[in-house]
This record gives structure tokens, C-alpha cells and sequence, in this order.
């Protein structure tokens, strides 16, 4: 009798194991998924922007597409097109995501994720290094979700020993 009620036992410990979800470390970032256009500006001036979200490689990664478009100003007279191409991905060892950007420019910035708010509304991300600029300088993305079909990007810099300064700021609207 003993063998059978530990049998029993151990197939619907097992059952309910097996029905246990798992969790989905992707849940902040599902609301970036698809195509986004806005308006923003800062240092190069006031653009226009063209960004993309989707997962790639069986969901393992987001990929980035980002194109702005500077018209000509007083303090850039020939305007400016910036693009660039990142991949987040998700590092199981610490438990936290990774963001990379190449851009147009030749900068590389790999980013560590910093925080989430406990609402999942605000994501900021900070450089862990950044290729093709002098040593020292440190970046910082923050994501803020308005809504379903709205999404804030500040960018900021800092030159090195130097607190943080917005370069960028933008407000997308989610088209698809």
C-alpha cells in the first residue's frame, strides 16, 4: 500500500511540476515589438525617426533597426542621417539583458541592463564599453512606456569624470 500511494503521489507531484509555467524573461521588452515612427531632438537637432523591433533566432534575440533623419539646421548646415543597427539579448549567467548597437558612425556600445522599474514601464540601460570614442565616455539608454502605442528613448552621454547629459530625446508612435 505504502508503494502505491508513493507512486501515486510522485506522478502527480511530477504532473504538476510539468504544468508549472515557466517564466518569460522577454515580458518587458514584448510591447517594443514591431515598427515605430517619431519626433525627437537634441544635440544633432530636431529628427525624424524610423525604428523597428523584432525578434530574431527563434526568439532568442530583439534586433534594433534605427534610421534619423537631422534636417539642416544653424548648428549643422548640411543636416544628418544617423542609423544604426542592435541586438538585445538576454545573459542567462547574470540574469540580466545586454543591448548592442553599431552605428553608421563606427561607435560600438554595449550596454548592461541597470534597472526596471517594478512596473516594467521604465527600462534603463548603461555602457559597459564603447568603441571608437576616447576612453572614458559612458552612455545611458532609458526606455519609458507611455503606453501600448507610445514609447519615450532618452539617450544620454557623459564625457568622461562628467555627470550624464541628454544628447537625445524622442517620442515614438507605434504604426505596426
Amino acid at each position: 500500500m505504502n508503494k502505491l500511494l508513493f507512486s501515486v503521489l510522485f506522478i502527480a507531484i511530477s504532473i504538476a511540476v510539468q504544468g508549472q509555467t515557466k517564466v518569460d524573461p522577454w515580458v518587458p521588452f514584448k510591447s517594443f515589438i514591431g515598427e515605430w515612427t517619431g519626433q525627437g531632438g537634441g544635440e544633432p537637432g530636431q529628427g525624424n525617426y524610423e525604428r523597428s523591433y523584432q525578434f530574431i533566432m527563434n526568439g532568442k534575440f530583439i534586433e534594433v533597426r534605427n534610421k534619423s533623419t537631422f534636417e539642416p539646421s544653424a548648428s549643422n548646415a548640411k543636416g544628418e542621417v544617423h542609423e544604426d543597427l542592435g541586438y538585445i539579448s538576454y545573459d542567462r549567467s547574470l540574469k540580466k539583458f545586454r543591448l548592442r548597437q553599431f552605428h553608421i558612425e563606427g561607435f560600438v556600445n554595449q550596454y548592461l541592463l541597470d534597472s526596471i522599474s517594478p512596473d516594467q514601464k521604465t527600462i534603463v540601460f548603461v555602457t559597459e564599453s564603447i568603441e571608437n570614442i576616447p576612453a572614458g565616455w559612458n552612455a545611458k539608454e532609458t526606455y519609458r512606456i507611455l503606453s501600448d502605442k507610445e514609447l519615450e528613448e532618452t539617450f544620454e552621454l557623459a564625457e568622461p569624470g562628467k555627470s550624464y547629459e541628454v544628447y537625445s530625446k524622442v517620442l515614438l508612435k507605434k504604426v505596426k
